[in-house]
């Protein structure tokens, strides 16, 4: 069917035999594979977007845990001189981590459904809400809490009692 289109539009449009066609006939084969194409792209690029805003948000716990530590190296010592166990210290400290990104994973949620919400009215498409979704980015937001709290909890962790409380 398509051979036979190319030849009538030839024929309709007067091209010669040895010229080259000023038009193209597509089936619904290549459309889709074209679109599957390019959806590819896009899920790549919004994978690579994700991936370093994530990456951006678990150097920025990183760095305010390792703040806190620091603020903080008196009350660890004094914890550690009374008998508290290292890994209460980087429980303490990964569980700050935790909640920390989880409420930003939870802000991180609401404004995207907030501005899906927006953006369905301005761009007229359905929006279908998916609740494992939800869930996952959850859990992104916990798993970024605690990879990126691990190495401040862990500095905490290892203080030296005495040289911590010597801490100004």
């Amino acid at each position: 069917m398509q051979r036979d289109i190319e030849l009538l539009m030839r024929e309709r449009r007067q091209i010669s035999p040895g010229e080259d066609d000023d038009f193209n006939v597509l089936d619904m084969k290549e459309i889709t594979s074209m679109l599957t194409g390019i959806t590819g792209v896009l899920t790549g690029l919004l994978g690579a977007v994700a991936a370093v805003s994530l990456l951006v948000g678990g150097i920025g716990i990183m760095n305010i845990m390792l703040v806190s530590v620091t603020e903080r190296t008196r009350e660890i010592g004094i914890r550690l001189a009374i008998g508290a166990l290292e890994r209460q210290v980087l429980m303490q400290f990964l569980i700050e981590a935790v909640v920390l990104s989880l409420f930003g994973g939870l802000i991180g949620i609401v404004l995207g459904l907030g501005f899906a919400a927006v953006a369905v009215q301005f761009l007229q498409v359905p929006f279908v809400f998916d609740p494992g979704i939800v869930v996952v980015a959850f859990l992104f937001a916990a798993a970024v809490g605690v990879v990126f709290g691990y190495f401040p909890a862990r500095r905490a962790a290892r203080l030296d009692p005495i040289e911590a409380l010597r801490h100004e």
